[in-house]
C-alpha cells in the first residue's frame, strides 16, 4: 500500500497545462512541476512562454513551451503532435486557457460569444478529444483537469459583471466534464473539474476594478480572494493518484461564496 507522499507524487509523469503563461495556469504548472511532472505550458505568446518556462525552471522544474492560439481548430491538431513528440506522452491535460467579454447580454457582440465559446468550450473538447486519442486512450489512463469557474454555476448578481458568454461556456464546461468522465472511465481516464471564485489575475482586473476587490472578498465566508497557491492543492489531487477514483466532480475554490 502506498503512503499518502507516494499517491501524490507526479514523479515520472508528464503534464500539459493550457493558458500557463501567467496566474492560474501558471500557478497550476508549477504545483505539478513541484510534485515531479515534466510540464509543457501553452499560450498565445512565445515571450510570456518563455517568462514562465524561466520561472519554473528556476524552481527546479523541468519545463518546456508551444506558442498556439488553441482557439483555431486547425491549430491544435498541430498543437497536441508537437506536444507529444516532446513529452512523449500526456499523462495530465490541464484546460485553463480561457477568455472573457463584457457587455449587457441585449447588446453583446456575436463575434465575442464566438471567441469566448471557442476558446473557453470548443478547444476544451478539442484537445481533450486530440490528447484522447493520441495518448490517453491506448495507454488506458490519464487524467484531464478541466477549470471551470463558479461562474458557471449560476448568474450573476445585478449591478455586478454582464458576462453572459463567460457564465454560459464555464457551465458547458462543467457539464462536459461530467459527460467525458462517464464515457472515459471505461479507458482509465479520470476526467474533472475546478471551479474557481476571484483570484487576481489579467482576466479578473477590469471587474475587482469596477466593482471592488474588498466588496468581493467581503461575500466569501472566509473574506478574502484567492491567492498564487489556493489552487495547487486541487489541481494536484486531480491529476494524481490521489484522486484515482474521483472522476466527474467539480470543485469549487471560492472561499466558500458558491455555498452560500
Amino acid at each position: 500500500m502506498r503512503t499518502v507522499r507516494e499517491l501524490f507524487s507526479l514523479e515520472g509523469k508528464t503534464a500539459v497545462v493550457t493558458g500557463g503563461s501567467r496566474g492560474l495556469g501558471l500557478q497550476m504548472a508549477e504545483a505539478l512541476g513541484e510534485q515531479g511532472a515534466r510540464v509543457l505550458v501553452a499560450a498565445r505568446k512565445q515571450a510570456e512562454l518563455d517568462e514562465a518556462c524561466a520561472h519554473l525552471a528556476a524552481r527546479g522544474i523541468e519545463a518546456c513551451s508551444i506558442a498556439a492560439d488553441l482557439s483555431d481548430e486547425a491549430a491544435i491538431g498541430g498543437f497536441a503532435e508537437e506536444a507529444l513528440r516532446r513529452l512523449g506522452q500526456v499523462d495530465i491535460l490541464v484546460n485553463n486557457a480561457g477568455a472573457t467579454w463584457g457587455a449587457p447580454a441585449e447588446e453583446f457582440p456575436v463575434e465575442a460569444w464566438d471567441k469566448v465559446m471557442n476558446l473557453n468550450v470548443r478547444s476544451v473538447f478539442l484537445l481533450c478529444q486530440a490528447f484522447g486519442r493520441l495518448s490517453m486512450i491506448p495507454r488506458g489512463r490519464g487524467r484531464i483537469v478541466n477549470i471551470a469557474s463558479i461562474a458557471g454555476l449560476g448568474g450573476n448578481p445585478p449591478g455586478t459583471m454582464q458576462t453572459i458568454a463567460y457564465n454560459s461556456s464555464k457551465a458547458a464546461v462543467i457539464n462536459f466534464t461530467r459527460t467525458l468522465a462517464g464515457e472515459w472511465g471505461r479507458y482509465g481516464i479520470t476526467v474533472n473539474a475546478i471551479a474557481p471564485g476571484f483570484f487576481p489575475s489579467k482576466m479578473t482586473r477590469g471587474i475587482l476594478a469596477a466593482v471592488g476587490a474588498d466588496r468581493l472578498a467581503q461575500q466569501a465566508p472566509l473574506g478574502r480572494l484567492g491567492d498564487d497557491e489556493d489552487l495547487k492543492g486541487a489541481v494536484v489531487l486531480f491529476a494524481s493518484d490521489a484522486g484515482k477514483h474521483i472522476t466527474g466532480q467539480v470543485l469549487a475554490v471560492d472561499g466558500g461564496v458558491s455555498a452560500v
